[in-house]
């Protein structure tokens, strides 16, 4: 059983195939969190506990004559508002009366099997009945009518426990939710890092491990957004840990817009993780009998290090948060044209880059901005989704004729989220923009918001492209968002809900992303914010793809695509190979490495293949050919990262394996040529080690346990970014 409860002590325990939580409800119902780690059966953590009149440190009513029981003390699962915990709060709740209040105590709880869902928002499923199980566990506030049923999802195979919270008003008037996280969990004692991936636009989750200090530490955004900046995934990390060794805990919130989490060691030298919306321009009036529902959160424990807890995260990604067709589909190689046209195009030029695109081996063709309305530059066009004729004569049919009688199938880029003044649609509707009331708004790309958490706008934007799906033969979409969230203020909203929006706006783009995705499965949807801006769980859910980064400079993408793996598979990842001197460095890298850097995404091209040389085309079509051939290795294999992070600056190498053992690929770029220098030697994964394996295209031969221990000793490198893949299959 993966969820257990003890009624003589008033235990909870969860157990994964390799972790277990575990909970208990004290005397006078206070709900503490006693153990998060490796697996333990039939262990009672209370022993842990122990309590001690600690300074400044207030007691509950009922401990008034027991001064060693302090909430401010007492490890939780979920906590309350100015009871006495001085610590980060989960909620903050303020009455009609005014008072900021929240005293929870344990009310019950259930199980039940299979997992939860959550109205409107992404969540973990099942695929097969017995995948996961559920705990709800009740608190109740002792002085009015609010709840908080606490929602935990045990994914035992995986080593994944979901968390999210239900906030509920029982009485008769109105709560104010100022604060609502989805999870919080306290750690008695442990000397921790903190690795989190910070970024920004072209430079998206780098990773940055920082020791924990006696404060509060916090990764977050108020983009309205995931963001390019801070990702909401971070690692908790014992100091020791490395990719193959070493405890660490995950937290990633299945959310797309503003999140916070945050990291306090106290004076105790416990720490506090507390993690989901940002409580920034935050206000939910929860009315009498309403629900409020917070995101999910994934938790996962390794004690194996970093690379056993991608895992985790990869294969739930993967089966249980990826809905689309194509996840465990072949995926095309594509071209888009934007580097290579970037607006100014016509029908006639497009097809000309895709016929020598489709006679090297490309399969789908992508047409970027500039198709619609009067789409000529950034001022205009944006909200007007229908085809520019000046561009394409007779609109998007012959241009779809035309690369489907390449044997290549069509996409399209489109920005559902956004409009331009000069639009029609703005005209139309100058109340359907997020602008703020007698103050001139804030640009982004010289476009406005819409505001998502309207019906009539989601209903516009989904009729606007449920129609060109329906009437034109599309196979892929594109969908973009290229500016941050300011002017946050919906024109539909009355003044007291105008603390919802960002949340609202979340749901919209859900909502919307929902109808698409379902109504059109056939699709292939790619995610997009400015590249990575939008790179998180929550989208994954709508899309199996997300396009990792606007910089398609090669070794730039090294650290790009290494950063995003600790959390997200590789497949989740668009990676293109793009034109060099790179557009955005300047950069010269090889063609070979360009296709090395970019296979373990979901390759294509993001250039104007006409004007390579024949040399370079000959090649183009080899590493087409071979990527097709590694294809499913890529997809479908295990990922590991087998340098650390402190070797990046000098090389990235990465593995892919597949699951029975039978075949992997190793791949290598160096950075940094040196002379004399030493030689790279690196350990493989995932072979049987009574297997013997042969290097491709050599004679040479060896056993699974001989690379796996003793590793594999490369050559001596030469020249600017060289790379260099390796391809071992099972001769037994």
């Amino acid at each position: 059983m993966s969820i257990l409860y003890s009624p003589e002590n008033r235990l909870l325990t969860l157990h994964t195939r390799h972790s277990t939580y575990q909970m208990c409800v004290d005397e006078y119902g206070f709900l503490r969190h006693l153990y998060y780690g490796e697996r333990a059966d039939g262990a009672d953590f209370r022993y842990l506990l122990r309590d001690y009149d600690r300074g400044f440190s207030g007691n509950p009513a009922e401990f008034r004559n027991n001064r060693g029981v302090s909430l401010d003390t007492t490890p939780q699962e979920y906590t309350g508002f100015n009871a006495g915990d001085y610590r980060v709060p989960a909620l903050c709740a303020v009455h009609a009366d005014g008072s900021y209040a929240a005293d929870l105590r344990y009310a019950g709880h259930e199980t039940r099997p299979g997992a939860y869902s959550l109205p409107g928002l992404p969540a973990a499923f099942d695929r097969s009945p017995d995948d996961s199980a559920t705990l709800v566990v009740t608190l109740r506030d002792t002085a009015s009518a609010l709840q908080v049923r606490l929602y935990y999802g045990v994914f035992e195979e995986r080593d994944i426990i979901t968390r999210a919270a239900e906030i509920v008003n029982g009485g008769d008037s109105v709560i104010y939710l100022e604060k609502a996280a989805s999870a919080c969990i306290d750690f008695l004692s442990g000397n921790w890092e903190l690795l989190h991936f910070h970024g920004r636009h072209c430079m998206e989750r780098q990773p940055q491990r920082v020791p924990l200090s006696n404060n509060v530490q916090s990764v977050e955004s108020r983009r309205g957004m995931s963001s390019h900046h801070h990702n909401p995934f971070t690692i908790l990390c014992a100091p020791e840990t490395r990719e193959y060794s070493g405890e660490c805990y995950g937290f990633m919130l299945l959310w797309s817009g503003n999140h916070k989490t945050e990291f306090e060691k106290d004076y105790l030298n416990s720490v506090r993780v507390v993690t989901g919306i940002h409580d920034s321009q935050f206000r939910w009036n929860l009315g009498a009998g309403e629900h409020f529902f917070t995101p999910q959160v994934l938790f996962s424990y390794s004690a194996s290090g970093f690379s056993t807890l991608s895992h985790h995260y990869h294969d739930m990604i993967r089966w249980h948060i990826c809905r689309s067709q194509y996840v465990h589909k072949r995926r095309p190689v594509l071209i888009n044209n934007w580097e290579a046209t970037f607006m100014n195009f016509t029908t006639e030029r497009l097809l000309d880059i895709a016929r020598q695109a489709a006679e090297l081996g490309v399969e789908l063709f992508v047409m970027d901005d500039g198709w619609f309305g009067r789409r000529d530059n950034e001022d205009d066009g944006l909200g007007d989704w229908f085809v520019n004729e000046n561009k394409l004569p007779g609109g998007l049919n012959p241009l779809i004729q035309g690369i489907k009688d390449l044997g290549m199938s069509f996409g399209l880029w489109i920005e559902p989220e956004m409009v331009n003044e000069a639009s029609d649609l703005y005209k139309a509707h100058p109340e359907w923009a997020l602008t703020v009331p007698n103050r001139p708004p804030m640009y982004g790309r010289n476009q406005l918001v819409l505001d998502m958490s309207r019906k009539d706008v989601r209903d516009y934007l989904y009729n606007c492209f449920a129609e060109l799906l329906r009437n034109y033969d599309i196979s892929y979409i594109k969908w973009d968002m290229n500016r941050c969230l300011a002017d946050v203020y919906s024109h539909e909203l009355p003044a007291e809900q105008q603390g919802e929006m960002t949340y609202r706006y979340v749901l919209g783009v859900y909502d919307l992303a929902e109808r698409l995705t379902q109504n059109f499965p056939h699709v292939l949807f790619e995610g997009c914010a400015g590249g990575g801006g939008r790179f998180d769980a929550g989208m994954l859910y709508y899309v199996p793809q997300i396009w990792c980064s606007d910089d398609t400079d090669a070794i730039e993408r090294l650290d790009i695509q290494h950063g995003t793996s600790f959390g997200y598979p590789p497949f989740t990842m668009g990676s293109h190979v793009s034109a060099c001197p790179n557009q955005q460095t300047g950069r010269t890298t090889s063609l070979y490495t360009r296709g090395v850097v970019a296979m373990p995404g979901t390759f294509g091209y993001e250039l104007d293949l006409n004007r390579l040389s024949s040399s370079e085309k000959d090649e183009v079509r080899l590493q087409m050919a071979y990527y097709k051939k590694v294809q499913s290795l890529i997809q479908n294999g295990v990922y590991y990262r087998l340098n650390e992070l402190e070797e990046q600056e000098r090389y990235s190498a990465w593995e892919f394996a597949a699951p029975d053992g039978s075949e992997i690929l190793v791949n290598l770029v160096v950075k940094r040529v040196q002379a004399n220098a030493p030689l790279i030697r690196l350990r493989f994964k995932g072979l049987s080690p009574e297997a013997t394996y042969a290097l491709e295209d050599t004679e040479s031969r060896y056993s699974g346990a001989a690379l796996m221990t003793g590793g594999y000793t490369f050559p001596m490198f030469w020249g600017d970014y060289p790379a260099l893949q390796l391809h071992f299959t099972r001769v037994d």
